[in-house]
């Protein structure tokens, strides 16, 4: 009997280890750069003994503020690049894609207003979620506009009179029939189905895609690198990142409190991992307490993440990686139990000062160090390196009430209008979300100081 026990334990055992060892091999190749490179020369000279053009294919969602952000800079990307430019309507999102839609289409809406601040771009300060009526009436046109070949050309003012709520502007414009307009847009959905992902304001070319404003740049970078920038030089719309520049000081004699940066974080959540050391970085420059606040991942809440939307988040938060100069790449999923008494522990190193330190060590040995979060040996592993001693470790485990810290936080950030992570928020400013938005968050410490 206790043979029995002693082999399945063994077997059980061997099994959790062959699970890792295959992800990371996997998960070290699919984002190998040398292999992604080789892939782009292949696709390349696939297109060149074809004869074919290159084509960039635009991926267009009427009630998407980031699809009228991206229209804006249509044609001059279509000026600059020497490559056929093949838009597509696509419509919403099916609900596993973008999960908590109320939440995403009103932070979109002010996102995508503070995008246009930065990017020279216009989107109403006073925009709302247009209605379905102005939707339809919006497809229809640019239906109209693909049929007539000009899309590139009307698709901003459709979009200024959709988030205007201008409909006699909208029923002005040529229209075509509802038939036509929901059948330009199945197909758009059935095309971006099978070239894989999800959202609108997308680019798609030869096998790697590219999302809205933020993500231009790269599309726009490895165009160049192929000879296909016809003028050169910067980027249309280059990536904003954090400046670390000068402190200001507070007037008057009375001295503000330090102000706070709350993190909302997850453990499963790789654009998590590649946000903390320039979290850590504001913090630090400007004075702030900076405030993990963990939550429990989407997949672990009960909501789907599909398999193109895990695949596109994986090889996205690679190319950031590599930008901001972070190792990324070897992975073991910590999901389930490794992420659970990750969090324990965490919320004990927390209140020993450990947190940032645990937090850092985690993801990163999940996400680039191919540690397996989910064995005794791994979390050792990740809590000696950031000074966590097996004592608290211990104590982490046997204590549960992270659990209704992961609760309040995740409550806390759904009531600021959020719903995934990383977002953050200063003090009680308005929250922002995402890695990319760290930017907006140095604008905010700098008016809280």
């Amino acid at each position: 009997m206790q043979l029995a026990k002693s082999g399945a334990q063994t077997a059980g055992t061997l099994r959790v280890m062959i699970k890792a060892f295959l992800m990371r091999t996997i998960t070290t190749l699919m984002t190998s750069p040398k292999l992604r490179q080789s892939a782009r020369q292949t696709r390349a000279m696939v297109r060149q003994l074809k004869g074919a053009r290159p084509v960039v294919h635009y991926f267009h969602e009427a009630a998407d503020p980031y699809s009228h952000l991206t229209a804006q800079a249509l044609e001059q990307f279509a000026a600059r690049y020497d490559v056929d430019l093949s838009c597509h309507l696509v419509p919403a999102p099916i609900e596993a894609a973008a999960p908590e839609r109320e939440k995403l289409a009103g932070w979109g809406v002010r996102d995508a207003a503070l995008l246009a601040s930065v990017n020279g771009l216009d989107f109403p300060t006073t925009a709302s979620l247009p209605s379905d009526e102005m939707t339809d009436l919006a497809n229809r046109a640019l239906t109209a506009a693909l049929e007539r070949g000009t899309f590139l050309a009307d698709a901003v003012k459709i979009g200024a009179a959709l988030w205007s709520n201008d409909s006699t502007a909208l029923s002005g414009l040529p229209l075509a029939t509802d038939e036509a307009s929901m059948a330009q847009q199945t197909k758009g959905q059935a095309l971006r189905l099978s070239l894989g992902h999800y959202l609108g304001a997308t680019f798609q070319f030869e096998g790697e895609w590219y999302w809205g404003i933020d993500r231009l740049h790269f599309l726009e970078s490895r165009l160049s690198q192929q000879g296909l920038d016809r003028i050169g030089g910067a980027p249309l719309y280059p990536a904003h990142e954090i400046a670390l520049g000068p402190v200001p000081k507070a007037k008057g004699k009375t001295a503000k409190p330090q102000p706070v940066l709350h993190a909302f974080i997850s453990f499963r959540s790789p654009y998590s991992y590649i946000c903390l050391p320039r979290a850590k970085a504001l913090a630090d420059h400007y004075g702030a307490e900076l405030r993990l606040r963990f939550i429990m991942p989407m997949v672990m809440r009960g909501l789907p993440v599909p398999r193109a939307k895990q695949y596109y988040i994986t090889m996205d938060t690679k190319r950031e990686a590599e930008r901001v100069g972070l190792r990324y790449g070897t992975m073991v999923d910590p999901v389930g139990l490794g992420v659970e008494r990750g969090l324990a522990v965490l919320h004990h190193a927390i209140t020993e000062g450990h947190g940032y330190d645990f937090a850092l060590s985690f993801t990163q040995g999940a996400f680039a160090d191919g540690i397996d979060a989910t064995t005794a040996a791994g979390l050792a592993q990740m809590a000696k390196r950031a000074g966590v001693s097996d004592a608290t470790v211990k104590a982490a485990l046997a204590d549960e009430s992270w659990r209704t810290m992961a609760e309040a936080n995740r409550e806390e950030m759904f009531a600021g209008g959020l719903w995934g992570v990383p977002s953050f928020r200063v003090n009680d400013a308005e929250p922002r979300w995402g890695q990319d938005r760290l930017w907006a968050i140095e604008q905010d410490l700098i008016a809280a100081l």
